[in-house]
């Protein structure tokens, strides 16, 4: 579904990915952990086509999204929106339209960009509003909606676009902690309910290890360490990964 060879990205001297090497299949849901900088959001973002990798190639079911090789300054064309179009994104703050209601958040993108009835998008977006629980603030612009509720509505917005791939940049990470519980269980539904692909940034260990087949620790731009969750969360074998979880879970 997923597949990224040999990609690098670099600031300046700062190398935020190292030539690398990862894939996801069809259905799999993959947490991906590490510490700040290690080059997990970049992952999503290249995904999003927000950043240009330096060099390499990634590839959406087969079909090119970047490549980068041999040099390349990648430049985006009608196959990269086809590709790119694949793939959700749910970010860390949001990203609502503060001036339109939830259901409105909802139908933009799916009557702009695919061109669906106004009536199509209303009905996907009553539904999917009633999915995550919030059929009765459909009428609500983000101000009037807790941070909770707002991440559920930015889900549903994702879904909105029927995307067969959905990517969580630490969906929880700008929420109170009472908060937290309620988007964990639309995330928890969506990955038990759904054959989707799912890619997740999370600090959440616990979280992971219950809705992951594969967890993913990354460090200085590289997978050190890949396996099932109770594996690599339970019973790491690399020390960075050890070091890491023993720095989290004791916080």
């Amino acid at each position: 579904m997923i597949t990224f060879e040999n990609v690098s990205k670099s600031w300046g001297d700062n190398h935020v990915l190292r030539s690398l090497n990862f894939e996801v299949t069809a259905g799999e849901k993959v947490s991906i952990i590490g510490p700040s900088g290690s080059g997990k959001t970049t992952i999503l973002r290249v995904l999003m086509t927000l950043e240009t990798p330096d060099d390499g190639l990634v590839t959406i079911e087969g079909d090119t999204l970047w490549d980068a090789r041999d040099g390349k300054k990648p430049k985006e064309t009608k196959q990269m929106r086809a590709v790119r179009s694949k793939v959700g994104m749910v970010f860390q703050s949001f990203n609502l339209f503060p001036h339109m209601t939830a259901f409105e958040n909802l139908i933009e993108a799916p009557i702009r960009v695919l061109g669906m009835s106004k009536d199509e998008a209303g009905e996907r977006a009553r539904g999917l509003l009633e999915q995550v629980g919030l059929s009765d603030h459909a009428d609500h612009k983000p101000p009037k909606l807790s941070g909770g509720q707002q991440q559920r509505v930015a889900i549903a917005r994702a879904m909105a676009m029927r995307p067969s791939i959905l990517l969580f940049d630490e969906p929880t990470s700008a929420l109170d902690p009472e908060l937290i519980g309620d988007v964990l269980a639309v995330i928890r539904d969506l990955a038990n309910d759904t054959d989707m692909t799912m890619l997740m940034v999370t600090h959440e260990m616990r979280f992971a290890e219950e809705i992951s087949d594969r967890v993913v620790m990354f460090d200085s731009g590289a997978a050190v360490e890949t396996g099932p969750p109770e594996q690599v969360l339970k019973n790491p074998t690399h020390e960075r990964t050890q070091r890491f979880l023993h720095a989290v879970l004791d916080h």
